[in-house]
């Protein structure tokens, strides 16, 4: 089954870190990426832009209207996903408590993806 591996974390918090924290910290990503990687159950992921990037379009009145920034203001702001292979939900969990983010007060949602007979 697919699951889509939703990353979060504090984009004020990584604001504040040196370029070596920052350095040390993708280092662990792209350990992470390469073994999920290297366990065939990787399918695709990316990470997104800062939140201040953002275009929310929403209806008001019937016409759709774009705003500046994301949709509501949180502690943990959504910045990228992978997109995996898991046989079950546990095995989806164990790659998200794999995570860098986790130690760090981050969290990842774990969303099964919708398989639709065309």
């Amino acid at each position: 089954m697919r699951y889509m591996l939703l990353i979060y974390s504090n984009e004020k918090a990584q604001a504040g870190a040196t370029e070596a924290q920052m350095a040390a910290v993708m280092d662990a990503w792209w350990k992470y990426t390469d073994d999920l990687g290297k366990s065939g159950k990787m399918l695709g992921g990316d990470a997104l832009q800062p939140t201040a990037t953002a275009t929310t379009v929403r209806d008001r009145g019937g016409k759709a209207v774009t705003m500046d920034g994301p949709f509501a203001e949180t502690k943990e702001q959504f910045g990228g996903y992978y997109l995996i292979n898991a046989d079950n939900l546990d095995e989806a969990i164990e790659w998200a408590k794999k995570m860098p983010n986790i130690p760090g007060g981050g969290s990842v949602e774990i969303r099964p993806l919708m398989e639709f007979e065309r």
